[in-house]
């Protein structure tokens, strides 16, 4: 089996965002944190922990870019977080135009850490699947297995 390397530039921002999962745990929220890249792949235009249960890293920063930046700009960035966006935050990034994800984690393997925890009653719904329901072309990198076991580490224990 052909092993493909995991770009710098992901690698960078998924560390990132990691860094900035942490700090949002170490705040007393969930282990969740997003980044929203420049179209040069490396200039950080915001960043986002998760608040609360509704108010996600991804969506709360979707939305902070949409109030901030024009459809064209964001169409050309890229949102990168620590775990895949669940179907309220896909759908956010969706109407925001931004036109590329990247994430850790998938889902369902949120799903498999989490259980049906009542602060995180997680969907198996990927992000390809909400965005392939609609009309634009969102590129999808992810799950990216480099960073696994950095990004687990974070939600050991905090789910139980």
């Amino acid at each position: 089996m052909l092993e493909i390397s995991t770009p710098t530039w992901v690698m960078d921002a998924l560390k990132l965002a990691n860094d900035v999962a942490r700090q949002a745990k170490a705040n007393g929220h969930h282990p969740f944190g997003a980044v929203l890249l420049a179209p040069d792949l490396r200039t950080v235009l915001d960043r986002q922990g998760n608040l609360d249960t509704v108010n996600h890293a991804e969506s709360t920063l979707a939305r902070r870019a949409f109030e901030k930046f024009d459809p064209d700009y964001l169409w050309q960035c890229t949102l990168v977080t620590t775990v895949e966006p669940c179907a309220m935050c896909s759908g956010t990034q969706y109407w925001a135009n931004i036109g590329r994800l990247v994430y850790g984690l998938s889902e369902r393997e949120l799903l498999d850490l989490t259980g049906n925890h009542a602060q995180n009653p997680t969907m198996d719904l990927s992000s390809r699947a909400v965005f392939g329901a609609g009309q634009k072309k969102i590129e999808v990198i992810g799950p990216v297995a480099a960073l696994q076991e950095a990004l687990i580490d974070l939600h050991l224990g905090f789910w139980s």
